[in-house]
């Protein structure tokens, strides 16, 4: 077997993997003073182990496919995390080092196909995001004023200027506890908030995100048709060369 067929096999993929896991698993291990204190050494030795493995297959990776290895950012982006993670390795910013060592959890997102999928849905989504973000903060900035004007005397620690009204306006976003907390104390003073209110949430947390996230789904759902389309003409070609 040549090194080529070597890093291609599907169980150096799963290898690589799990190891990944592991790495993920000990990092949160490592979370739990009582576990870490008494098993430091065997920490830092794991740690070093899955980061030697990392590295070299960064490395056989890049025997293999030379100059075109760069050329897929994932491989950018795994190349780019497992450096930092030697550059850092041995220095005094620790907390450096672990943010870096957490990072390299997420190099599944580029072992996991159906992972890829959906970050480069997202990727895809930008442009529509950006449009839907700016259309949000322009709510946001409306019924910031409009409530700031409203209920301001009423309620001045959550509408007392422009900036509480759009961190308030942001909580209500998120339908965490805005009912009890903000909603009715404000009810109880100005019985046609809930017209503001509802309107809000209506526009801001159904319709707009909505939005984002049916462009979201679109772009998953085409990339999913693009693959499948993908392979269907490979299966092809080989049926016509084993037809041949």
């Amino acid at each position: 077997m040549n090194l080529k067929a070597f890093v291609e096999h599907p169980l150096f993929s799963k290898a690589i993997m799990a190891f990944i896991i592991i790495n993920a698993i000990l990092i949160g291990l490592e979370t739990y003073p009582t576990i870490y204190n008494d098993n430091q050494n065997f920490f830092n030795m794991f740690d070093i182990a899955l980061l030697s493995i990392f590295t070299i297959e960064i490395i056989l990776k890049i025997i293999v496919y030379k100059g075109k290895f760069f050329v897929n950012g994932w491989n950018v982006f795994d190349f780019t995390i497992v450096a930092l993670s030697l550059l850092f390795i041995g220095s005094s910013f620790i907390s450096v080092l672990r943010i870096l060592r957490v990072l390299r959890i997420l190099r599944t997102l580029s072992t996991f196909p159906s992972l890829r999928r959906i970050v480069n849905a997202l990727f895809m989504s930008l442009p529509i995001m950006g449009s839907t973000l700016f259309l949000m903060m322009i709510m946001f900035y409306i019924y910031s004023i409009i409530g700031t004007l409203f209920f301001g005397n009423t309620s001045p620690e959550y509408f007392g200027n422009l900036q509480l009204s759009l961190l308030t306006l942001f909580q209500v976003f998120t339908l965490e506890s805005w009912a009890s907390a903000i909603f009715r104390p404000i009810f109880e003073t100005h019985s046609w908030a809930w017209i503001y209110f509802a309107s809000f949430i209506i526009s801001s947390a159904f319709i707009v995100a909505n939005i984002f996230f049916g462009e979201l789904v679109n772009n998953a759902q085409k990339l999913s048709t693009e693959l499948e389309t993908e392979n269907n003409s490979i299966v092809n070609e080989l049926d016509s060369v084993q037809t041949e």
